[in-house]
Order: C-alpha cells, then sequence, then structure tokens
C-alpha cells in the first residue's frame, strides 16, 4: 500500500471572484521574476493571455527548470504575486503540449 499526502493550497482572498485583469508587460515581469527565483531556465507564455491579454481570467505558463514540489510552489507564488490565477505546466518532460506550447508560445525567459 502507497501511503500519499495531499495538501491543498488556499486561494488567495483577493481572488476569489477572478476578475479580468490586463496582462501587461510589467505583469509578464514579475512572472519572469518569480519564475527565476524558483530557478526556472524557461517561462514560456500561451493560451487566453497570450492573445486577449486585456481580458485574461487567468494566465497560462509554461517552464523549464523547476523541479518536483517546487512546481507547485512557484505556482502559488505566481497566483499571490500576480493577483490572478495561473495554470502552471512543467516542460522537463517531453509531450506533444509541451511541443505545442513551445511552438505557439511567447517565450519570456
Amino acid at each position: 500500500i502507497v501511503e500519499a499526502e495531499y495538501f491543498f493550497l488556499p486561494m488567495p482572498r483577493n481572488m476569489t471572484r477572478c476578475p479580468m485583469r490586463n496582462v501587461t508587460a510589467e505583469v509578464l515581469n514579475e512572472a519572469v521574476e518569480t519564475a527565476r527565483e524558483y530557478g526556472a531556465t524557461e517561462l514560456i507564455l500561451f493560451g487566453s493571455a497570450l492573445d486577449q491579454s486585456q481580458n485574461a481570467r487567468d494566465i497560462d505558463l509554461a517552464c523549464r527548470g523547476v523541479d518536483g514540489w517546487k512546481l507547485f510552489g512557484l505556482g502559488a507564488a505566481l497566483e499571490e504575486r500576480l493577483r490572478m490565477p495561473v495554470d502552471l505546466v512543467p516542460l522537463d518532460e517531453p509531450s506533444r503540449f509541451g511541443r505545442w506550447i513551445e511552438a505557439h508560445g511567447r517565450r519570456l525567459l
């Protein structure tokens, strides 16, 4: 029998309604700075924030270089710092989705 530990990250109070927020250069710079603090070697923006940055309800990012549980810490830190929900996809293991992100996304780091 394998025992697993589960934990849930509480959603910051300022995100309960998930308001739309412009994904500005300042927001992207904060994302890059936060990713670097966690050791990311690559950060790619994709999804709706790439095409409709004025009306983004969340920000989709893919990263390389953040291992294991640190990835969850990075996701939580990004949500707290950017004050919006973040979908974070690891790129360290090759996948079809990862290749699509690399081909169609915008490299930030």
